[in-house]
């Protein structure tokens, strides 16, 4: 199916903006696919809903999560990890929906990264006033392959900065369809998502949709 799809959409609409040594953004490289994905969304968060996770100080996060691939990112009061179940549920996170692996692939190609191979895909959800603090993507223990960023829905000021929390970020706004991509010398920066704005996007409604895909293993 998903070959047929991407037969139909070479994505040649799609253009390329550096935002780092390794690290692009591909704006509107996903856009053309919103149906598909949304529809598999909705078939992913009626099997693992979203839900607002404690950091290890016990703070509640402002972005709700869910996640589908082999594992899935959980933080609670005892630390940052990947798990293979849920743990609201015991049960396995649902599978990965081939379009959502089908755009994180070509996306990471398109960058600059072929044989990109995401085992897991964090779905976050922001609504106006939630927003992601400067961090790194940490946990995986393959540091070789690249994060892919797909945004949906309401645009937001995506922070990126460099090795150290002190570099000051770059901000760069991102649109529905836009998917970014760091790896290489940047797969480590510094990163981040300023207070969503208020708005009420015509095909998402009041809120974003972040998938963040990677290899971590």
């Amino acid at each position: 199916m998903t070959t047929d799809l991407f037969a139909r959409f070479p994505q040649a609409r799609a253009s390329r903006e550096e935002m780092a040594e390794g690290a692009v953004l591909l704006r509107g490289f996903a856009r053309d696919f919103e149906t598909e994905l949304i529809a598999a969304l909705r078939t992913v968060v009626a099997q693992a809903p979203f839900r607002r996770m404690f950091t290890p100080g016990g703070h509640q996060m402002s972005v709700a999560m869910t996640n589908c691939g082999s594992s899935g990112w959980v933080t609670d009061r005892t630390g940052y990890r990947y798990a293979s179940a849920d743990p609201e549920t015991g049960k396995p996170w649902p599978a990965m929906p081939p379009v959502l692996c089908e755009v994180a692939v070509r996306a990471a190609d398109r960058a600059g990264f072929p044989g990109f191979a995401p085992d897991v895909c964090l779905i976050n959800r922001y609504v106006p006033g939630a927003k992601m603090s400067l961090h790194q993507d940490k946990d995986e223990l393959d540091f070789g392959a690249p994060i892919v960023s797909v945004s949906l829905g309401l645009s937001a000021i995506f922070m990126f900065g460099g090795l150290k929390r002190s570099d000051k970020p770059r901000r760069f706004r991102l649109e529905h369809g836009d998917v970014a991509v760091w790896g290489g010398p940047s797969r480590l920066f510094f990163h981040g998502v300023a207070p969503l704005a208020e708005g009420d996007h015509p095909v998402m409604g009041p809120q974003r949709l972040n998938l963040t895909f990677r290899k971590i293993g």
